[in-house]
């Protein structure tokens, strides 16, 4: 379990909605890179409690079975590499089943209900040698990708700040869903997409001692927030300014990244957000108006495929993945500490 490997990891993905759907696929599409033969995809189980959702996700690879049972799918032997696409109460329960076997395991952000069953991952993961990466796709998308590229070759120069915006509008319906439930999901729009904005912002700027903001519900009927702001600071006194929203009527997605020298804006993830696209504007001796020079990513999300070949890599190298358990202790240490300053109850259900 300790030693890189040449053997593909065979898989089973656990949870099989929309999120499950895309990691099918992005496993085939691996696998195709890879080399491996037209319609030979790794993958031995589907499993959802519903059955029929499992069988119907079964039936796009061949030799792929079907199950409704976890714990039947992680004593399988032959299972070396576990996806888990479940609903959020379920991501710990059912990871650390799969870590206790000796699985490794891509498990959805936000991997658990609380930071406190991600460390009991970590420590089931140290016991086991088990590889876990949490599921921070957006860290693959294109412009992401190339801010990333960006600053580390320096071009912005020191990093000041950064602020982000994310949001959706919900739709009829939105609260009634299992997201406006504290029980299944651990909150509202904070733990859904302002785990990814957090997430985000700690790979650009680093570790964020200072927490502050608030969480609010403006709109939905729910027992959840709606709205979250945060106002987050390195030890250098470098800020994130972030907000989440799920009264976002037109859907956003907003990041600019400030350093001395240049600046980065990206906008869209491409879908109903609009299409990808990075603008960075290089300050000039002169200062004035800045060089600009826009990236446009118009060929659509290659984001799970990415992150799937990046677990695979994790496996095959014995490499500790990142974003793995300890970015995602982070991040939801900081969504606790919003939501309990804000009087929303932090779900504290163990392992």
């Amino acid at each position: 379990m300790n030693r890189a490997s040449t053997e593909q990891p065979l898989f089973a993905v656990i949870g099989c909605g929309l999120i499950g759907r895309k990691r099918v696929n992005a496993l085939a599409r691996v696998a195709a890179a890879a080399g491996a033969s037209k319609g030979a995809v790794p993958l031995l189980y589907t499993c959802d409690l519903d059955a029929t959702r499992a069988a119907d996700l079964a039936r796009l690879v061949p030799g792929c079975t079907a199950a409704t049972d976890p714990a039947t799918v992680v004593a399988d032997a032959r299972v070396t590499a576990v996806i888990v696409s479940t609903l959020n109460a379920a991501l710990a329960p059912v990871t650390l089943a799969a870590v206790r076997a000796g699985k490794h395991v891509l498990v959805e952000k936000p991997g658990a209900l609380n930071a406190a069953q991600l460390r009991t991952l970590q420590a089931a993961a140290r016991e086991s040698g088990a590889r876990v990466r949490l599921g921070y796709n957006h860290r693959f998308h294109p412009a992401l990708q190339k801010a990333r590229a960006l600053i580390d070759e320096g071009a912005l120069g020191p990093l000041m700040f950064l602020r982000a915006r994310y949001g959706h509008g919900g739709r009829k319906g939105y609260d009634r869903e299992w997201r406006a439930d504290p029980a299944l999901s651990g909150g509202g729009e904070l733990i859904d997409q302002g785990v990814h904005v957090i997430d985000l912002a700690g790979w650009f700027l680093g570790e964020f001692p200072t927490v502050e903001g608030h969480a609010v519900t403006s709109f939905w009927d729910m027992k959840v927030d709606d709205n979250a702001f945060l106002s987050l600071r390195t030890a250098a006194g470098q800020t994130a300014w972030l907000h989440v929203s799920c009264t976002e009527w037109k859907n956003l997605f907003s990041l600019e990244i400030y350093g001395r020298d240049a600046k980065i804006a990206i906008d869209g993830l491409g879908g109903s957000y609009g299409v990808e696209r990075l603008a960075f504007y290089r300050m000039l001796p002169e200062m004035g108006p800045p060089e600009t020079t826009i990236f446009e990513y118009p060929r659509g999300d290659e984001s799970w495929e990415l992150e799937t070949k990046a677990f695979v890599d994790d496996i095959r190298l014995n490499r500790e993945p990142s974003p793995g358990l300890a970015e995602g202790i982070r991040t939801l240490e900081i969504v606790e500490q919003i939501y309990r300053r804000s009087g929303f109850t932090v779900n504290e259900a163990g392992l």
